[in-house]
């Protein structure tokens, strides 16, 4: 299975645009979304194109093939927009031999870990900076952001590809 992973849209339709035209060109089955979907939350500015409804129909475009965690900027207002659901803490997965842990990242991440077994990859977004680490026990994968990339990095998100995670850009 060929699945993207990403996060942290903050009501960009520019960017998730962007996203579902990688997505929907690039032969995934799958897109894993780690949260912060569609409010822009009170640390972080506009970004690019802001547009909270645009950015949940475009998301309800693909909603059978979308599986996703909560961010800690989403609520329940939220899934009353979204065709998916959007309200769990966080989800495991097995997918090609793989072990996934999704979560959004402000309540388990690389320095606060869930109790999970050896061999698992943690998978969040959150800091809006993207990162494949190996850690004690675990592989971390932070996908980055979406639309509001922290620390100089790029638009970014995560692929799972033949038991193997690359970061892409979308610039």
């Amino acid at each position: 299975m060929k699945l993207m992973i990403a996060s942290d849209i903050h009501g960009s339709a520019y960017w998730c645009g962007r996203l579902l035209e990688e997505f929907n060109s690039g032969g995934y089955e799958r897109l894993l979304l780690l949260g912060d979907l569609l409010y822009h939350g009170p640390r972080n500015p506009l970004p690019e194109g802001h547009d909270p409804k645009e950015v949940a129909r475009l998301l309800n475009s693909v909603k059978e093939r979308i599986l996703c965690v909560r961010g800690n900027c989403d609520c329940e207002v939220d899934q009353m927009m979204l065709q998916f659901p959007v309200l769990a803490d966080y989800a495991w997965l097995y997918i090609d031999g793989c072990s996934l842990f999704a979560t959004h990242g402000h309540v388990y991440n690389k320095e606060t870990p869930p109790p999970m077994p050896t061999g698992t990859f943690l998978l969040n977004g959150h800091f809006h900076i993207p990162e494949i680490t190996e850690q004690e026990g675990f592989v971390y994968v932070n996908c980055g952001s979406v639309a509001l990339p922290k620390n100089g990095s790029a638009q970014s998100y995560a692929v799972l590809e033949d038991g193997k995670f690359r970061l892409c850009s979308l610039e």
